[in-house]
């Protein structure tokens, strides 16, 4: 299977599709099984934003049912310029309902065409935490060209989280990506300005990588 091949990750939103159908609007519609654990991660992603107290734009990409931007408005983020971002139109329609003032963008950024503007900040949360039936080398291929292809797009800086290989056990269907082959590829491509958040008591690890 080619790694960038529309077809090989286009499972991943249809997996979010059909949670979304069972589920409905709730944590468990975007495939996160406890609340608190998602809320801790909104909070994560937003530190990315570690030194910027005046006003910033921040795109939410993979946006889902834009519930970090419900977490921001609960705790009065007002300083932010939020806008979402999804390759489903399922989710996108669902937000534009919920937040009819937001700018919302449904494409594909890895299709040679679809643009975007640039952002002070990109956060990418749960993007890459499943993988589903591809194997870790599909979806490590397409994790580096989403990375190198979204951080062109950023001023400052992006988060991301993936999972763990730091744990007991690793389930097939995640992507458990592990600290040395993530950095090896930030500094030959992207950035040698990043920080890996390992705090926050999840299987998982969150990183922001900086422009210098």
């Amino acid at each position: 299977m080619n790694p960038t091949d529309k077809n090989s990750y286009k499972s991943i939103v249809d997996h979010y599709e059909s949670c979304l159908e069972k589920y409905g609007d709730t944590h468990l519609g975007v495939d996160w099984p406890d609340q608190d654990d998602a809320e801790t991660r909104y909070r994560v992603m937003l530190e990315v934003m570690r030194n910027t107290t005046g006003p910033a734009s921040l795109l939410d990409f993979g946006c889902g049912a834009s519930h970090l931007y419900e977490y921001m408005l609960r705790t009065k983020l007002e300083h932010v310029e939020y806008s979402g971002l999804d390759l489903s139109e399922r989710f996108i329609q669902l937000s534009e309902s919920k937040f009819p003032g937001v700018d919302y963008y449904c494409l594909d950024i890895l299709d040679e065409d679809a643009d975007i503007p640039a952002f002070d900040y990109i956060v990418m949360n749960g993007v890459f935490t499943e993988k589903l039936q591809l194997s870790f080398d599909e979806m490590f291929a397409f994790f580096k060209r989403m990375i190198s292809r979204v951080f062109t797009k950023a001023r400052v800086g992006i988060a991301f989280n993936v999972m763990s290989s730091h744990v007991d056990w690793e389930r097939e269907d995640l992507f458990h990506l592990p600290m040395d082959k993530l950095a090896d590829f930030l500094v030959r491509e992207v950035s040698r300005d990043f920080v890996i958040r390992n705090d926050y008591q999840l299987y998982e690890y969150t990183v922001y990588v900086y422009r210098r």
